[in-house]
C-alpha cells in the first residue's frame, strides 16, 4: 500500500465531493481508486478534487478532477467551492488562484461562508464544445428524444464551460421527465464526441430557473455547478432570462452572474462531512477517529 493521503468528504449543495490532498506527492489518484471509493456507500461521490502542488507560477495549486467512473473531468464548480473551503480553513486565506486541465480560475470565500468561483468564459462554437458536426447557431441544435412528430425532449442549447453541456428547455416540471433513462443515451449520443452533461431546465422567471442534470461520468446529481453556469448563460443567450440568474438545483440554490467581461461567476455554499486517509492507488480508506460518527 502506498503512503496514505488525507481526504475530506464534502458536498456542494448535495453534489458529493472528495477533496484529496496530493500535495508534496508525485503520484495521482488512479481510476481504480476512484471506482473503489465510489463503490462504498460512505465515500460515494460525484467528483474527486485532487489538490496537487502548483505547476504554473502565480497559482496556489493544480487541481485534478475525477468522475465517479474513474474518467477525468475538466471542470467542477461545486467541487472547487469545496476545495476553497478546505484550503481557507487550513490557511486562513480567502482568495485563491487554481489551475485545472481547463485552465486558470480564481475563487473567493466570503464573510457569510458562501464561495464564488470564476468559471471562466463560456464557449459556443461547435468545435469548442465539441460537437461531431457543424452547427452555426448553438443556441439550438437538432437533437431529440422520442417520436419525430412528438418528441419528449428536443432542440437543446449547447455550450462549453470547460466541459460540454446540452440544455433541454421544457415548460413542465423538470421532475416529470425520466432523466435517469434519457441521460445515458444523450450523454453518449454520437453528436458529442467527448460525451456531454445533460440538463433539463425550466425558466421560472426573468432571473430564475429550475434544473436537473445527468452528469457526464457520474450520472444523476443533486447539483452540477458547470451545468448551472451553462444553463444560465444559455438562458440569457436565448433571451429567456437576464445575465444574473438564481438557479435552483435539487440540492439548493446557486447564483450565476454572466459578467460584462464574459466571465461566469458562480456563488454558493460548501459543506464538510468527515475526513480520513486513503490509498490513491487502490482507494482503500480509513476514517479519522475525531470525525467518526
Amino acid at each position: 500500500m502506498a503512503k496514505a493521503a488525507q481526504f475530506a468528504k464534502m458536498n456542494g449543495l448535495g453534489n458529493e465531493i472528495i477533496v484529496a490532498d496530493m500535495r508534496g506527492r508525485t503520484d495521482h489518484v488512479t481510476p481504480d481508486a476512484a471506482i473503489a471509493l465510489n463503490a462504498d456507500a460512505t465515500t460515494r461521490f460525484d467528483q474527486i478534487m485532487a489538490i496537487h502542488d502548483p505547476r504554473t507560477p502565480g497559482t496556489a495549486n493544480y487541481v485534478e478532477i475525477l468522475n465517479s467512473d474513474g474518467s477525468m473531468a475538466q471542470a467542477c464548480g461545486n467541487g472547487m467551492r469545496c476545495v476553497v473551503q478546505a484550503l481557507a480553513s487550513e490557511t486562513g486565506k480567502q482568495s485563491f488562484t487554481f489551475e485545472t486541465i481547463a485552465g486558470i480560475l480564481t475563487a473567493e470565500e466570503h464573510a457569510d461562508g458562501s464561495i464564488s468561483v470564476d468559471m471562466g468564459r463560456p464557449r459556443f462554437d461547435w468545435r469548442d464544445i465539441p460537437l461531431a458536426e457543424e452547427f452555426r447557431d448553438t443556441r439550438m441544435i437538432e437533437l431529440q428524444i422520442g417520436p419525430i412528430d412528438a418528441p419528449i425532449l428536443h432542440s437543446p442549447s449547447v455550450a462549453s464551460m470547460g466541459n460540454p453541456h446540452a440544455i433541454f428547455w421544457v415548460d413542465n416540471d423538470v421532475w416529470s421527465y425520466d432523466l435517469e433513462r434519457f441521460g445515458p443515451m444523450l450523454e453518449n449520443h454520437p453528436i458529442f464526441p467527448e460525451r456531454a452533461n445533460i440538463t433539463i431546465a425550466q425558466v421560472t422567471g426573468p432571473d430564475s430557473l429550475v434544473m436537473r442534470t445527468w452528469e457526464r461520468g457520474a450520472g444523476l446529481t443533486r447539483a452540477c455547478g458547470s451545468a448551472a453556469c451553462a444553463a444560465a448563460v444559455s438562458a440569457a443567450r436565448t433571451g429567456r432570462t437576464g445575465r444574473i440568474v438564481n438557479v435552483n438545483v435539487p440540492g439548493g440554490l446557486l447564483r450565476i452572474e454572466w459578467r460584462g467581461d464574459d466571465h461566469v461567476m458562480m456563488t454558493g455554499p460548501a459543506e464538510w462531512e468527515f475526513s480520513g486517509t486513503f490509498d490513491p492507488a487502490s482507494g482503500a480508506w480509513t476514517r479519522d477517529t475525531e470525525s467518526a460518527a
